[in-house]
């Protein structure tokens, strides 16, 4: 459901219930590409069982759930067709066409290949904690997360985001837990990236290495900055963690296919979602007394 995070805190009034937020999101349903549309997206029901509510609220939380549908229109494709159009118009006029015709032919070319392009489709996952009144979306690209966010204020347009900051810098909390400093909840993994603070283009990177090692760890102290890091929390989930506050390869320890809720799909969805927003929620909450506090 959530394998890499990026978190925004709110600003404004969130809806006060579950059917408010859905009705809401409903103002940014998704709706499929027209013949001529290169993307659409929009907000569809979190769960075939939950009917078509377009927002679920579990345990303090609100999960919703975003689908983007694009043509696929290779470049290829309209440069070889473009080359043909040139090629007759060469033959027909007796010359090349000159740089303004050839964006007007490719646009053409264009308009012309994009309905009868395919269509795929990718799905985002959000969750808003109502307590700490923090957005979490799984995107490891800025920009899906900039699209949920765009589609989000479109459909709640008393609402506005931005990037969760805390008061000290990531950095020194990723330095902490390489060290061996860090509170106790806080352990190293096996995986790490540094960058020579005099070279941003010299860039190395350890996976399944013990960070221990003091070969490594001297790197530290010879020019080199850490910008990820695998962190292991309260030995409940394990993440990479990056100097910009973006969650990478998230894995919650403990979560097995063999539960109680194997035979009720919506059951399943809750129970996953509540563990979930429960550790994210514990954990920036220690995150919080770390790098005293965000806003």
């Amino acid at each position: 459901m959530f394998r890499n995070i990026r978190f925004y805190s709110l600003q404004g009034n969130w809806p006060k219930s579950e059917e408010e937020l859905s009705t809401a999101l409903a103002k940014a349903g998704f709706k499929p590409c027209g013949p001529l549309t290169e993307r659409s997206s929009g907000f569809i029901p979190v769960a075939q069982e939950a009917g078509e509510s377009l927002a679920r609220r579990v345990s303090g939380a609100d999960l919703m759930y975003l689908r983007s549908q694009s043509r696929v229109l290779p470049h290829a494709a309209i440069n070889e067709e473009l080359e043909s159009r040139i090629e007759e118009y060469q033959e027909r006029m007796g010359e090349l066409p000159g740089a303004r015709e050839k964006r007007r032919m490719k646009a053409e070319v264009r308009d012309n290949l994009l309905p009868k392009s395919m269509l795929k489709s990718d799905r985002i996952w959000g969750y808003f904690d109502l307590k700490e009144k923090v957005l979490g979306i799984a995107a490891a690209q800025e920009s899906a997360a900039e699209r949920f966010l765009r589609r989000l204020q479109a459909a709640c347009d008393s609402v506005n985001f931005k990037p969760l900051q805390f008061e000290q810098p990531v950095n020194d909390f990723l330095d902490r837990v390489f060290l061996g400093a860090a509170p106790a909840e806080f352990s190293v993994g096996t995986e790490c990236r540094m960058q020579d603070t005099s070279d941003a283009a010299s860039i190395v990177r350890w996976v399944n290495f013990d960070l221990s090692d003091r070969s490594i760890r001297n790197h530290v102290g010879n020019g080199m900055r850490l910008t990820h890091l695998a962190v292991v929390y309260d030995n409940m989930m394990s993440f990479v963690l990056s100097e910009n506050g973006v969650i990478t390869k998230v894995k919650f320890l403990g979560m097995g296919d063999d539960d109680e809720h194997h035979d009720d799909p919506l059951a399943r969805l809750d129970a996953e979602f509540v563990l979930v927003t429960g550790t994210l929620r514990r954990m920036l909450g220690d995150l919080r007394k770390v790098l005293g506090g965000f806003d």
